[in-house]
């Protein structure tokens, strides 16, 4: 009997830790940004770098269709790579935060994560002058504390995905899964380095050589694009606007 209560005590602990701040943040949207109906730009958002190989190239391309990005990057890896960063913020990108490694929140303690992004947003300030204040958790995971990050950071996850993180399909599935998909007011979520678990080294190089197609035909087709801290400035005062 006493088995059977601590392991329900032990289920409710995980329903409240993982998958109650999964259902309200993906399900019911309480507390994150996903997408701004409010907004017809589209924002264009990069995971998982700075990478050596592949941001480097990407920021040529954005640089050449005048795209503004948002980048949420690993700490780890914008303390190895400071110059990616430096150059990120100088062409006028915005720059949040992935964590300091690349770990689920799901399996940190609380404590652990405020660690990581406190550090993380440290070394971003030391390169840029800028803190961060945009945070976006790996694979979109919140653990049940994180809710309450909100006042300080400011919560992303997207609506659009097209699996980019595996090479499988090449650029023909970043290239058709955007275009058949895309409305205004989307975050698009893309990646610039392939070196976390579950990706494929060699995804990004397909995933920017889809975006040569797609940003042509996105301009062509008279879309524009903007970051994140413009869609949450739009979607803020779409709400005070309702709200009077």
């Amino acid at each position: 009997m006493h088995i059977l209560l601590a392991l329900f005590i032990v289920l409710i602990a995980i329903i409240v830790y993982m998958f109650v701040p999964f259902a309200f943040s993906r399900w019911i949207g309480i507390g994150v940004l996903r997408r701004n109906k409010a907004n017809s730009a589209i924002a264009f958002t990069f995971d998982d770098g700075p990478d050596p190989k592949y941001t480097g190239e990407l920021l040529n391309l954005l640089k050449k269709y005048h795209v503004k990005a948002t980048f949420f990057v690993v700490g780890s890896k914008a303390e190895k790579h400071p110059d990616l960063i430096l150059r990120m913020h100088r062409e006028g990108h915005l720059i949040g935060m992935h964590n300091y490694v690349h770990r689920s929140n799901w399996g940190m303690m609380p404590w652990t994560v405020r660690r990581d992004l406190k550090r993380t947003a440290s070394i971003i300030e030391g390169i840029t002058g800028k803190r961060p204040i945009y945070y976006r958790p790996p694979w979109g995971l919140l653990n049940f504390f994180d809710l309450f990050l909100a006042g300080k950071y400011k919560l992303v996850l997207w609506s659009l995905m097209v699996g980019d993180w595996r090479s499988s399909g090449g650029s023909e599935k970043i290239i058709h899964g955007i275009l058949n998909n895309v409305k205004p007011g989307d975050i698009i979520l893309l990646h610039d380095s392939g070196e976390t678990w579950g990706a494929n080294e060699d995804a990004p190089a397909y995933t920017i050589e889809g975006l040569k197609y797609v940003l042509d035909a996105l301009q062509k087709q008279g879309h524009y694009f903007t970051r994140i801290d413009n869609m949450y400035r739009k979607k803020k005062a779409h709400m005070e606007h309702f709200s009077i």
